[in-house]
Parts: structure tokens; C-alpha cells; sequence
């Protein structure tokens, strides 16, 4: 099993430690509901170092972005970061990714670069799928092995940060980044994107200066109640805002359509993998759809379980759900047929013998006011 520049760090912390993705990962310190507290009120921070990171560079890295992602990456200007997914050949999702355009200080002239972060199950994957289809004057680098990643969430996260930085982290727009020396730590790059929808940035470095980069904030968070947290708070913060994890509620057999994701798969580009299959489906529908749900039960739905209708006909399946620890009752997606989507209906989640009845509610979650 693989391990990050971290590991021995959250073994010391305690931490209650379990594969994912073939890494050693922190799943909880403290508890999850306390970290997800933490994130939601105050801050936390999470090693996320497993992710995978690919540098694309050349002449034409724009037309094999474009080619090979359903997003429009010819409106990223420098500093900017998008959110995009990697199309199959059939409508499917290889996976979702985010897409960074980063400063050409070390490219040839007419060159372009930016840096790829995709899911860590999905590295390998994801590589050879990248490189089969560059057909293009364009070099792609993976970086993964030599990149840490950390994620400081929550609404304190910029006072945590701000005195190990002389940079202006107010000034850093959603999903803008830059680069900088953070904890004396060089060549950070300091992005404003997370996967909790409560604010904070995430810092890729030098996978050797991640401990040091870990020690820093921790001290610096200490009296503004800065937690480590892991895995499973992750996993419940992304659900209140109803962000999917690769896996559970995408894949190869999900279109973006499907998943609610039509406002990253822009027709309007030129030809990329699988338009013609998203041109159907925008023209006549999909038959299914990623919903929410609220149970007005206690039980946890399960990813698997079956989603009835009220007659007892099966629509549909579970892919994620919790209990949410800020609302205080179980959440979850799943894919239904038409025109059961809609929100309002009474669905049922069938746990065993036992049919739960929810409602189909639109994400996320969690609104702010």
C-alpha cells in the first residue's frame, strides 16, 4: 500500500488509518462529526496527497485539453482553475478533474501550460487515456509522485494561513490561484478550490516539504481551533453540498448529463470525445437523472440500495448517502428514472425488508442564505 509524505504524521496524530485508492489514508482523528464541525464553523485541514497531477505543455496543450475534456478550457486565462471531467467514447466519465492554466515563465514561445488534477484511483487510468489521444505538438509530465497536496477548509481557513504568507489570500477569487512562498515553503501554489463547499484553499508542493508545510499551519491554526481531519469528514462535507465522488455517483456508465453536470459539457467548442452522444442527449433528454433525497427516517441509505416509487416499482439506485451532521438527518444521490426527478417526490429506499420513504430534494443541502 502506497503511503503520502504524510503518513507517519497522522499514525503519530492517532488517527484511524484505512486503504483508499491503494494509499494509507487518515479516515478520522478526533471523529468525523467533530471535524466536519470544525470545517463547517471554524477550519480543518486534510492531506489529500494521494491526488493525482499531470503538467501539460505545448504548442497545442489547449487542443488536446479541449479534445479530451468536455469543459471549455479556452476561457481559462492564467491564474485560473476549471472544473471539467475526461469523456470515454461511449458518453461515460473516465473521471472529473480540475483543469489549472498556469504562467508560461518556462515555455518555449507559443507555448501554453497547465497542470491536471484528477482523482488518485484514477491516475493510471486516466494517463494512458490522456496520452492515447495526444496527437498533438504537446508534452504531458506526471507529477504526482512529487506533489503533496493539503486542503485547509472552512471560514477561518484565510486567518490560519495568512500570517505563513505575504500573499493577499483575500484577493484570491473562486477558483483562482497563485503562486508563493507559504511557511517558508517555496513555489506553493495557493488555490482557492476545495471539495467541502465551505471555503478555503488547497496548496500543492514539494511532496519533502509537506511535513513542514503540515507543521506550520497546525501551529498557526492552534488558537483559531484548526482540527486535522480526514477522509470520512471529506466524504460527508462533499455530500451536504451534493458534489459527487468519482466511483459512487459517476463513471464510465454515467453520462454529465445524467449527473447533473450539463454546465461543464459545452457544446459551443469545437469537436471533443463523445459530442455527438452529448448533442442526442441535450436534444432529446435523458431517461435518468442524479436527484438528492432527504429520509424522514434515521436509517443510513447505503450506495446499492434500490429507490422505489410509491407502487413499489424499482427507479432507481443509491449512490451515496449519510447523516448529515449539520442538518441532523440521513441525505443522499442516486439516479432515478423520469420523471421521478423531480423535486417534491416520495421515493423509497429499500434497506432490507424495510422500504424508507424520502423526498427527493435538489442539492445542495446546504443553501446559504
Amino acid at each position: 500500500m502506497k503511503e503520502t509524505p504524510l503518513t507517519a504524521t497522522h499514525i503519530a496524530l492517532g488517527a484511524r488509518m484505512a486503504g483508499f485508492a491503494g494509499y494509507n489514508m487518515p479516515i478520522s482523528y478526533a471523529g468525523i462529526n467533530p471535524e466536519h464541525q470544525a470545517v463547517r464553523e471554524k477550519a480543518g485541514m486534510f492531506d489529500v496527497s494521494h491526488m493525482g497531477e499531470f503538467i501539460v505543455r505545448g504548442k497545442e496543450a489547449l487542443d488536446l485539453i479541449q479534445y479530451v475534456t468536455t469543459n471549455d478550457a479556452s476561457k481559462l486565462e492564467i491564474g485560473q482553475a476549471q472544473y471539467s471531467c475526461l469523456p470515454n467514447n461511449d458518453g461515460g466519465i473516465i473521471d472529473d478533474l480540475l483543469i489549472y492554466r498556469l504562467a508560461e515563465d518556462n515555455c518555449s514561445e507559443g507555448e501554453r501550460a497547465y497542470m491536471l488534477v484528477v482523482n488518485a484511483a484514477n491516475i493510471e487510468k486516466d494517463w494512458e487515456w490522456i496520452n492515447q489521444h495526444n496527437q498533438f505538438d504537446t508534452k504531458l509530465i506526471n507529477i504526482s509522485d512529487q506533489t503533496g497536496l493539503l486542503a485547509v477548509q472552512g471560514p477561518l481557513a484565510a486567518k490560519v494561513l495568512q500570517p505563513l504568507t505575504k500573499t493577499d489570500l483575500d484577493a484570491l477569487a473562486y477558483y483562482t490561484f497563485t503562486k508563493g512562498t507559504l511557511a517558508g515553503v517555496e513555489n506553493v501554489l495557493i488555490s482557492a478550490t476545495g471539495y467541502t463547499g465551505s471555503g478555503g484553499f488547497e496548496l500543492y508542493a514539494d511532496a519533502e516539504k509537506t511535513p513542514q508545510l503540515w507543521q506550520a499551519i497546525m501551529e498557526s491554526g492552534k488558537e483559531l481551533g484548526l482540527q486535522p481531519a480526514g477522509l470520512g469528514a471529506r466524504d460527508t462535507l462533499r455530500l451536504e453540498m451534493g458534489m459527487c465522488l468519482y466511483g459512487n455517483d459517476i463513471d464510465d456508465n454515467t453520462s454529465p448529463l445524467e449527473a447533473g453536470l450539463s454546465w461543464i459539457t459545452k457544446m459551443n467548442k469545437p469537436n471533443f470525445l463523445s459530442k455527438d452522444i452529448f448533442a442526442k442527449q441535450k436534444e432529446e433528454g435523458v431517461s435518468r437523472r442524479l436527484v438528492g433525497f432527504t429520509l424522514n427516517e434515521r436509517r443510513v441509505p447505503r450506495h446499492g440500495y434500490t429507490i422505489e416509487n410509491e407502487s413499489g416499482q424499482s427507479i432507481g439506485t443509491v449512490t451515496s448517502g449519510t447523516q448529515s451532521p449539520t442538518l441532523g438527518y440521513p441525505i443522499g444521490l442516486g439516479y432515478v428514472e423520469k420523471p421521478f426527478h423531480k423535486q417534491g417526490t416520495n421515493i423509497f429506499i429499500v434497506a432490507g425488508k424495510k422500504r424508507l420513504a424520502a423526498t427527493v430534494s435538489r442539492p445542495p443541502f446546504l443553501r446559504k442564505d
